[in-house]
């Protein structure tokens, strides 16, 4: 009961947030939900990044800094987001990601 924590816990981690935001992305109907998904995903992979890179001696910051990228990358795409979510709503009195008609090519 008492095993220290390892690789396998933090992988597990990282998968469950990954499924976690996989799932918000795909129920979720409106558009601040949907990007909560995508942020659940991009941490999920960022766990496994940081894990790979404390595990992993061949790793040694590569890991960390590819996190670092990932979340400026979070960042700039929650800003960008937030700016459409908030666009469309101004036009349509809704964020229901459903009645986006106009958008679809």
């Amino acid at each position: 009961m008492n095993e220290p924590v390892g690789l396998n816990h933090f992988l597990l981690f990282g998968a469950v947030l990954f499924v976690c935001g996989v799932l918000c992305m795909a129920l979720k109907r409106n558009a601040i939900g949907v990007l909560m998904g995508v942020e659940l995903v991009l941490n999920g992979a960022n766990v496994n990044f940081v894990a790979f890179s404390y595990y992993n001696p061949t790793f040694d910051v590569e890991g960390q800094v590819f996190a670092l990228f990932v979340i400026v990358l979070a960042a700039a795409e929650a800003a960008v987001a937030l700016a459409i979510v908030l666009n469309f709503y101004n036009n349509h009195m809704t964020v229901d990601v459903d009645t986006a008609e106009e958008l679809k090519g």
